[in-house]
Order: C-alpha cells, then structure tokens, then sequence
C-alpha cells in the first residue's frame, strides 16, 4: 500500500531544513481516514509507532462518528479535509503520506503540497484540530448554530488558518530565497484564490455559500497572505497566531451573535 517516494532535489533540501527524519510515502489509493488494519502498515517504513488518542469530554455528545472513532484508542491516520497529502507524528520518525488522489495534480502545485506538509511535521504541532482545539472543541460547538458537520467544517478551517499563520513566513521567503520555485508555486496558489475571496462576504449574504465553506476558504488564503474582508480579517492577526484555540472560539462566538 506505501511505497518511498523519490524526493526532487527541492523537497529534499526542505526536509532537511525542516524535519530531516521525516519519512515520505506513497499512498497506493486514496483515503480520508486509513483504518486501523491499514495504519499499521506504516510500521513497515518507521520504527516505531505512538498511537495518539484523546479524551471523550473534548467531544460533544452529537460529534460526527468519525471524529469519535479518530480520538479514540485504535492506530488511525488522517481526517476528511486533510487534503491530497497527510502527515502524521504518530509514527517514529514521522510520516508525510502523498494519496493516490494526486494524479493529474501539475507538478509545481503537487511539489509545495510536499514541501507544506514536511514544513507543519517540523513546526510539531498538532496533525488534526481536534488536538488544536482540545476541550476548547466543545465550547466552539456551543458558539455555533452549525450542525455537527458544520462544526466539523468549521473547526478544520480554523485550524488551517492558524497553520498558515504559523508557516507563511517561510513560503513568502522562498520566493526570493533557496527555493524560488516552491515560491513561485505558493504564490501562484494564492493567486488563484483572490478573486473567490474578496467576494465571500457578498456570497454568504445571498446563500450561494455556506459559513464553514467561506470560513475553509477565507482560512486557506491565510498562508498566501491575501487580504481577508470582515469578519475573516480578524484570523489574519498576531492574536490568532499566539492564542490559538481559545481565540477561535471568541471569533465564532462573536462572528455568529452578529450574523443573527
């Protein structure tokens, strides 16, 4: 099911820069959530793995199954949302996953999802928002009016935004940097977003566009440093950046008590 990946010269020099143990693979298929009987294939490729489990009081009693069935005990890699390539730490070393679902990807794009990925493995922060948001994830659920889904929704795209926060220095510095190419590929990504983003307030309004699906694309712009309309502008700040979770859940709290 995995297979090593031959690394471009570019993607090497970032892992080495950023998380040189990291092990990179090839996914034959496509996943959202690999189970645990297929999980466990990793250990052919690492040395060990730390399954990570994490409290049922961090979930709201109507959590999506998934969701429950990711924090619990059993060894599972990935969550829907995570995109055509996953990394996890609960490998040793850790894992970047390149899913089967990359074909056709252009290669510029497909070579800053992998240097991306190796980039947040280096940062060690938390590979899902369910360890991001912890028991924070409860209040965020009771500031919302979303069903869970939304929730669901909602709390990845928060947590992607803080990510970006977290990584676009080091995008922006590849342009005139070591890696002009990567840089290139990162902002032509931002580049394509513009336009989608600067009306986003006007599709809410009309209900063309659902909150969390304006929230995940508003938050995707973070890490390509365009210019955010209200409410989302508010991510795009150092206050985001240093307070994390609780933050997010004063935004929602706030940004929904005056949608209503």
């Amino acid at each position: 099911m995995f297979t090593p990946r031959e690394l471009t010269p570019a993607i090497e020099a970032v892992r080495t820069e950023h998380a040189p143990e990291t092990v990179v693979l090839d996914c034959d298929r496509d996943f959202e959530t690999l189970p645990a009987a297929r999980a466990e294939e990793l250990g052919l490729f690492v040395d060990g793995l730390e399954p990570a489990s994490h409290p049922d009081d961090w979930l709201p009693e109507d959590a999506p199954e998934l969701l429950v069935r990711y924090a619990g005990e059993a060894f599972t890699v990935g969550l829907p949302g995570d995109g055509s390539v996953a990394w996890t730490r609960q490998t040793t070393p850790p894992a970047v996953i390149v899913k089967a679902r990359v074909e056709g990807t252009p290669e510029p794009f497909l070579e800053f999802l992998l240097a991306e990925a190796i980039v947040e493995v280096g940062l060690e922060i938390p590979e899902a928002f369910l360890g991001f948001f912890g028991e924070e994830y409860r209040a965020l659920d009771r500031a919302t009016p979303l069903d869970p889904a939304g929730t669901y929704q909602l709390a990845a795209a928060l947590y992607d935004g803080w990510q970006g926060l977290l990584t676009r220095p080091v995008f922006a510095g590849w342009e005139t940097g070591d890696h002009p190419e990567l840089g290139a590929a990162w902002a032509d990504a931002g580049s394509r977003l513009e336009g989608r983003v600067a009306g986003l307030p006007g599709a809410v309004a009309r209900g063309e566009t659902e909150f969390p699906e304006a929230t995940e694309l508003a938050c995707g712009a973070i890490k390509h440093g365009l210019e955010l309309p209200a409410p989302f502008a508010a991510l795009d700040t150092a206050a985001y950046r240093e307070h994390g979770a609780s933050y997010a859940v004063r935004w929602a709290e706030k940004t929904f008590d005056a949608l209503e």
